[in-house]
């Protein structure tokens, strides 16, 4: 070894040794990480089974025959699988019907709060005009005015139009912005660089050409989650339909299930109200399923900005 070399071994050493006094302060916050990790993962686990439970034990109903529905203690698995319980709900009520009419008013009443919210999101995300923040809180304080408040001016208000016992009542307020969507929707528009919009007027865009061209194909995430709590609360709404609708043949899924389970058929045969309510999950459980990336992504972007 030559001269040259030695203060530089000198120097290496002292490194070496403070490195493995810190091994030890290393190794044990990373234990106390893996701990903390594999808590969180068992508490998710037993969070996510307790909130299936409820729903295992429905499906398990919806195959049983009436002696094993209310036996003691009860059974988790059928001693044989009854898949006519579905086909005989299906048959003492329309339900192919009724699954129509809420899949209308769902579809509708999306499309509609997707196009308005994003349409009113862009121009207070994006334009400039006098006392447009002062318009947004407005909009935002009307979240906090209970629709109990409104239920007899609107009622009438819709009366007077010809439009109870019609679908027009559930379809047409969504083509009228709401304001949590719209706020949702504004955040995301927000969190994109204004820059994107000046390099499309540079290309010879318009308001409306870059709301369509630039912001909504960048938006897919915040648009799939507006179009996910759209269709979800509509699918299950119940209090609107039952207000508005007075024929059997336009009831949705929610009246006609409550209409089901007070007959004779329905109060009698639990198995069969369980079948019917299975089915009535499968298109918001579907939904969620195929958009869920989407819907999880657009959560967390639209939460990054004020």
């Amino acid at each position: 070894m030559t001269a040259l070399e030695r203060p530089a071994m000198r120097e290496r050493v002292p490194a070496n040794r403070a490195g493995a006094r810190q091994a030890p302060w290393l190794l044990r916050k990373s234990v106390q990480e893996r701990l903390w990790r594999g808590f969180a993962l068992v508490l998710i686990l037993v969070g996510g089974a307790a909130c299936l439970l409820p729903f295992l034990w429905m499906v398990s109903t919806s195959f049983k025959s009436q002696v094993e529905v209310y036996q003691f203690p009860p059974r988790w698995i059928p001693r044989h699988f009854l898949w006519r319980n579905y086909t005989a709900a299906f048959t003492i009520l329309p339900f192919g019907r009724f699954f129509l009419n809420s899949a209308i008013i769902a579809i509708s009443s999306m499309i509609g709060t997707v196009l308005s919210c994003s349409v009113v999101a862009y121009a207070f995300a994006r334009l400039r005009a006098p006392g447009r923040d002062a318009l947004f809180l407005v909009l935002l304080a009307t979240m906090m005015l209970p629709g109990q408040v409104t239920i007899i001016p609107v009622y009438i208000t819709f009366r007077y139009l010809g439009w109870i016992n019609t679908f027009k009542p559930l379809i047409v307020p969504s083509f009228f912005a709401g304001a949590f969507s719209v706020f949702l929707l504004r955040q995301f528009f927000m969190s994109i660089p204004a820059e994107m919009d000046d390099a499309a007027k540079i290309d010879g865009a318009g308001v409306l050409g870059t709301f369509f061209r630039i912001l909504v194909p960048m938006s897919k995430p915040a648009l799939a989650t507006v179009a996910i709590f759209s269709f979800m609360g509509d699918w299950s709404s119940f209090f609107g339909p039952l207000l508005y609708l007075n024929s059997k043949d336009k009831m949705t899924v929610p009246v006609a299930l409550s209409f089901f389970r007070n007959t004779q058929s329905g109060s009698g045969n639990m198995a069969y109200m369980m079948a019917v309510s299975v089915i009535a999950l499968l298109p918001p459980v579907l939904i969620f399923f195929f958009a869920q990336r989407y819907f999880i992504q657009g959560i967390v972007v639209t939460g990054l900005k004020g």
